[in-house]
């Protein structure tokens, strides 16, 4: 899509294919093979849209050395509209990725096996800045990374009927470290 072509809207609701599942993995302590299954997938996202300009990183806590992880590779790609689902969601489908959710300003397509996601947003979104901040933070300041584990830590010791839950109960720390990680910036 070209800039002078009309956007069309975006999605105004969540759809979440599936639906609600239980949190069924565990904290494992990192792995430097959590490395390397990016890579593989940056290939092959690489490969599916090579036709699209798109930008790829390594997110999560499994990009951040020494910190323990949920053994889910997260990966975020921006491209240049999100509502050009046929640019980038058909050639990541071909890929042997499936479509979990569809919401506003963000895709998350994911290997069957759910062991990689995969989070598509338009380059730009504040959500990216916002993962790599995190995630540089957290790879320079053990402090923020101790604190940020232990906190994990402490709610994966209950039960979670739904994995979006767990994510919300982090947000409060998550949102006091990356007020940090901008102050150390500045």
């Amino acid at each position: 899509m070209n800039s002078s072509e009309p956007r069309r809207p975006d999605v105004t609701t969540v759809e979440i294919i599936g639906g609600p599942e239980a949190l069924e993995v565990g904290l494992g302590n990192y792995d430097a093979r959590w490395a390397e299954v990016y890579l593989h997938h940056r290939r092959r996202i690489l490969d599916a849209l090579a036709a699209v300009d798109v930008d790829v990183e390594h997110i999560g806590s499994t990009a951040v050395p020494g910190l323990a992880a949920k053994p889910i590779v997260d990966i975020v790609v921006a491209v240049a509209d999100i509502t050009a689902e046929e640019d980038y969601l058909d050639g990541l489908l071909a890929a042997g990725y499936e479509l979990r959710v569809r919401e506003p300003g963000h895709r998350l397509v994911r290997t069957p096996t759910r062991d990689v996601h995969v989070h598509v947003y338009e380059r730009g979104d504040a959500a990216v800045h916002e993962y790599l901040l995190f995630r540089d933070h957290l790879r320079t300041n053990a402090d923020d990374r101790a604190l940020y584990e232990s906190v994990k830590r402490a709610l994966l010791s209950q039960q979670w009927n739904d994995m979006n839950d767990y994510a919300d109960a982090k947000n409060d720390v998550i949102l006091a470290i990356k007020t940090r990680a901008r102050a150390t910036r500045q």
